[in-house]
Parts: C-alpha cells; structure tokens; sequence
C-alpha cells in the first residue's frame, strides 16, 4: 500500500496516530473497522455485538465476559467529530421491536463502545485502568474496492473495465454502456452532456451487477453506487473509454475532460478515504456474504474472490513495537466472516467455513500478511432460525426453522412473511472446488438455495427477563478481534 500514498500523506499519517497514540495513553483504545460488500450484514453485525455487551449476552467463548471480568459496557461519545455516528438505538429498534432488518450502510460511520474489564493478570492490575475504548468504524466495501484506483492511470482503469464488462457473465448487463462506449471517439471535444450520458449509463451497468440474481462483486468506483452528497458532481461525471492509448490526451478532448475527473475522484474522494479511515484501524473484520454468490452461481463465486483479493489487498497488515508504534499503524487481526450461517444446518457451517477460506488464500498468498493473524469463521450476528428434525418415509432430515421474509420463494411456494416454516436448506458439497466449478450462468441447482428470514422474537428466561440477541459466534469473532486487549 505504500505505493498509494506520497510522502506528504504519510507525514499527515504519523501526525494522526501521534495524535491518536497519545490520547490513548490516559484513555486506551482500539479501532476496529468493519467492512463487506453491500448486503453482507455489517450493520446487523455491529448493532449485535454492542447490544450483548452492553447487555451481558451469551458469550461463552468470549472468554472476559466468561470469566466474570467486563465489569460493564457502554456507549460515549465518539472521538471523531466530523464522522456520522452510526445510528445504534434506531438498528435495534428495526431488530427487536419492528422485527424488520435495518437500513444498510450507506456512508462511513463510527461509534465508540467503552468496556470496563478487570484484568486476568496481577501484573496489567497494577499497571492497566482496566478500561478499553473500542471506536467501531463502519464503511462500505465498495469503497475499500475504489483504494487499487489509486495505483492506475485512467487509461489502465478503462482498459480493466472494458475487459470486466466483455466477461461472459456481465456481457448482457453491459451491453447498452458498451454499446454507448463503443460509438465514441475520444479525441472529440469535450462535451458536458456526452459525459452525463455516458456516466449515467456506465452507472446503470454497475447498479445492475448488485441485484440478487447477479450478485456481483467488483463494480468500482463504488461512490457511484453510493454517492453521498457528491451525487452530480464532476468527480463523479465520469466513465471507461474505449481504445484509449498510454500518453497525454489531446487538452479539450473528451478523453482528457474524463481523465481529469478521474483524477480528482482519487484525490478528492479515496486517497483522503485511506489516510483518515484505512490507514487509521488496529483490528478488521471483512464479512462475506458467500451464499447470495453460490445463489447466483460460478460466475458471481468467481467475482466474490476477486473482490476479496482487492479488498485484502488494501489493508495495511503487520505489528509494529512500542516505538513504530507511535506514529505507524498496522492491523494485526484480520477476521474474514461467512455471515448467515443460521441459513444452513450447523453439519454445514464448516463446509461454508471451508469455502470462504478457499475464497481467501489466493488473496492472502498474494499480499504480505507477515505479522497479522488472518482467521475465517462462519458466524451470524443475529440467529433467525432453530434446528429441527423432519421425516419423510425412512429418512430424517435435518431442518432449519423460522419465518422467511415476505415474498421469498422455494419450489413456486411464495411467502407471507408471518408464517414459520421448516426449510430443509440442503447440504453444501463435501469437496469445496465444486463450488467453484460448472457454467459461466446462474446456478440452478435447488442444492444450494436459500431464502432469507425475519429477525426473531427475543425468548425469555423463567423470570421474565429478556434475553440478548441470539447469535452463532459472534463470541468468536469478539474473543478473536479484542479478547487480547482485554486480557
């Protein structure tokens, strides 16, 4: 990632974790960011994980929260003024008293959750406030997916896009941009409403990539699926052209008008994204949303992986001392979670669990992940089904029980959105490479269906007391992100 950055940003860079790691020496922090494609569960995710430690929610792997020793948890105020705080309370109220999902991240946001612990240790007793300041930073993977931008020129950029949209599975979403592209001459004159156009159309192939039966993942710039208030502005009137050259543009010709907008998207809106954001974190956790792929078949499993790989490739991984460590950051954890593992019988998280690992490894043997711990989990930050047991003549199956979300189907069966039902989800396939394998088209096998659910009904304990949100590892995830922090 050096490559990305100038001098001059990494001066501001060590002037901001001074800063931060100074702050931290009276009151000591971690930043965790929380990152995934659109639909993967980040705000889910989040709103769970403050909600059971505030609440004291079953966390048996969670070994602090086990063992007695978070005395409490709660929210303050967060550090950075000029971020949105993510909306906390209104997510839960979605969760568990509209039972509905909540709105999905749009923009970044931040909110700091204090945890109050005692120590394991004599030793950090005597020396430790026995506090930890987590500031959550939340931020859409398509933008992180914007960051490899910053390493190509503009005609390197379009040439990537040409070849993506020529793919066999894309072929037809891009086939009226291509055909838009394929009738200009870049060296014409730069022309407002040309660009609008183009821009316009350019943006309705990379809309069309997100939808559920395509449920693709490589479409930047991701601002042009979320723009924010930078919607219609020339930082974000651009798109590829074809059969461009290496070289300077002729000045006032189309091709030189969208270079320029191209650059000043880098410098205006991702290069300061990495400095203030990226380059700030301690802790990440990437969630995938690996069965909306497998859903939507081979060609969308393989552009998940390339996602990944661009994603992983944009993390600043390694440990630094206590001297480095004042004006450098690393990030020492990398958590990649399979999310909605409450979709599939537990005899199946670790074939999910298998899968998302082979998903990685092509992008963590390409980076340098020296000095961080990688780990894959298959989790659900907020469990919408039981498990259950069905039979059909001799056979027992097993089954996953809960309320599909008005409108989903199975076999032609539409549902209300109020009725439980017993789903058989099926098996994943024991030999992970199938899944990477068959026809560049959208999978059809009934196998490897699934629909999605209601939040649940909180239960209550025999005195009438409410429970937490219900989860599958989110303990994991917790004990693997901060539990050292608060050993």
């Amino acid at each position: 990632m050096g490559t990305l950055t100038t001098l001059t940003d990494e001066a501001k860079i060590a002037l901001d974790t001074l800063a931060d790691r100074t702050a931290g020496l009276v009151s000591p922090s971690l930043r965790l960011g929380v990152t995934g494609l659109s639909r993967a569960g980040k705000t889910v995710f989040i709103t769970a994980l403050v909600h059971n430690l505030i609440h004291g929610g079953r966390l048996p792997m969670f070994e602090a929260q086990k063992s007695g020793r978070i005395a409490k948890a709660y929210l303050e105020e967060q550090p950075d003024d000029a971020v949105p705080r993510f909306q906390y309370e209104d997510h839960l109220k979605a969760l568990i008293e509209d039972r509905i999902w909540p709105d999905s991240t749009r923009a970044i946001s931040e909110l700091r959750l204090t945890i109050e612990y005692e120590s394991a240790s004599m030793w950090n007793r005597m020396f430790s406030g026995g506090k930890l300041s987590l500031d959550i930073v939340d931020y859409p993977g398509e933008w992180l997916l914007d960051l490899p931008l910053l390493n190509k020129s503009y005609a390197e950029f379009s040439s990537d896009s040409f070849e993506l949209a020529r793919l066999e599975s894309r072929r037809e979403l891009a086939g009226e941009w291509l055909a838009a592209a394929d009738g200009i001459d870049a060296d014409v004159q730069a022309d407002e409403v040309t660009a609008q156009r183009l821009a316009r159309i350019f943006t309705g192939y990379l809309r069309a990539g997100k939808a559920d039966e395509r449920a693709l993942s490589t479409l930047p710039p991701g601002r042009f699926l979320m723009p924010g208030d930078l919607d219609g502005s020339p930082a974000l009137t651009f798109a590829p052209l074809p059969n461009l050259t290496s070289g300077k543009f002729r000045p006032g010709s189309l091709a030189a008008m969208m270079e320029r907008r191209y650059e000043a998207y880098k410098t205006h809106v991702v290069k300061p994204f990495f400095r203030e954001h990226i380059a700030r974190l301690d802790r990440q956790i990437v969630l995938v949303d690996a069965m909306q792929a497998m859903n939507a078949g081979p060609s969308a499993i393989a552009d998940l992986e390339r996602a990944l790989t661009e994603i992983l490739s944009c993390f600043r991984p390694g440990s630094t001392n206590f001297l480095t460590g004042l004006v450098q950051r690393r990030i020492s954890r990398i958590l990649i979670a399979a999310t909605k593992a409450d979709h599939l019988h537990h005899e199946s998280h670790d074939r999910l669990q298998a899968i998302v690992r082979r998903l990685v490894d092509r992008a963590v043997s390409r980076a340098d992940f020296s000095g961080a711990n990688v780990d894959v989990l298959a989790m659900a930050a907020v469990r919408t089904t039981r498990e259950a047991t069905v039979t059909q003549g001799k056979e027992v199956l097993p089954v996953i029980v809960g309320t599909p979300l008005k409108g989903e189907t199975i076999d032609g069966e539409r549902f209300d959105g109020k009725t439980e039902t017993a789903i058989f989800p099926g098996d994943l396939p024991a030999k992970t490479d199938s899944i990477f394998e068959g026809p560049e088209s959208v999978s059809e096998d009934p196998a490897i269906r699934f629909v999605r659910f209601r939040p649940p009904a909180l239960e209550k304990t025999a005195e009438g007391f409410t429970l937490s949100l219900p989860h599958i590892r989110l303990d994991r995830a917790l004990q693997f992100l901060i539990g050292d922090r608060l050993a």
